[in-house]
């Protein structure tokens, strides 16, 4: 009878538990506490991507290696691959299961052995940074995931997904949700052409309820993300934010789990 007194659902407990669940199986795969102590929010902004190249090519170049630095992945074996020139591509060899966050400048020899990773982009990309941001972040979650020592919540078929989530939990939430469910539009002789994409498989407001457990789990204000998320995402963000808190003993769990390690 007292139902009408409690908070609306965000999104369905199914997903919400699944999303805590997939935080845990991170700080418990990927160094706990590289997460508690260096791990930032990164933002789409001149303070962590400053500076400009004069070819599509050198400003991706610049942008990944921005992005691999706030990942902790700078060490890693990649290399950037225009998607035009991409076809054909043999698989990447993939890090072996079970090194761990390369985060040091002491790369493990099997990874530093290894071929380079393919990192594929489209320089249309550059027209929309966050895009690009968020997409070499979710490769690169992508290519860590496939180090982590036990499968991830869901299992394989959850792959995709999960590996959006752990690009959220690398720091780069903003720029995830800001970029998730771009509309496509048809291109014109009036208009500027079609708008810049990224595949994305969680929903924008799944991923900016994944960013405030993040903003939650490091004690960031919601005004340090709010600045930079579009306007459509900030009421909601503001909810998860709340949501977040009033799962205490979720929350708890997550701190456990980083204690333990």
């Amino acid at each position: 009878m007292f139902s009408f007194l409690k908070p609306p659902q965000l999104l369905d407990e199914t997903t919400l538990q699944w999303m805590f669940d997939s935080f845990a199986w991170a700080l418990r795969n990927f160094d706990a506490q590289i997460f508690c102590d260096e791990t930032i929010l990164v933002t789409p902004s001149n303070a962590h991507f400053p500076g400009r190249k004069s070819s599509a090519e050198d400003m991706a170049g610049l942008v990944f290696d921005r992005v691999s630095f706030f990942a902790g992945m700078q060490h890693w074996p990649c290399r950037l691959v225009d998607e035009d020139a991409a076809e054909g591509l043999p698989p990447p060899a993939l890090p072996v299961a079970g090194l761990g966050r390369a985060m040091t400048a002491a790369m493990p020899v099997t990874l530093a052995a290894a071929q380079p990773l393919p990192v594929i982009y489209r320089v249309d990309q550059l027209r929309d940074p966050e895009v690009m941001i968020a997409h070499f972040a979710h490769t690169l979650a992508h290519y860590l995931g496939t180090t982590a020592n036990e499968p991830p919540p869901g299992g394989e078929e959850n792959w995709p997904h999960v590996t959006e989530l752990l690009a959220v939990f690398m720091g780069f939430g903003v720029a995830m949700a800001d970029s998730a469910n771009t509309a496509k539009i048809r291109s014109c002789g009036s208009c500027s052409g079609p708008a810049v994409e990224r595949e994305n498989y969680l929903s924008q407001f799944d991923v900016t309820y994944a960013l405030a457990i993040f903003c939650c789990l490091k004690d960031i204000p919601a005004r340090e993300a709010l600045k930079h998320l579009k306007s459509t995402l900030r009421p909601f963000f503001k909810k998860a934010m709340k949501d977040v808190v009033r799962r205490e003993s979720q929350l708890q769990r997550l701190r456990e789990v980083t204690a333990a390690i």
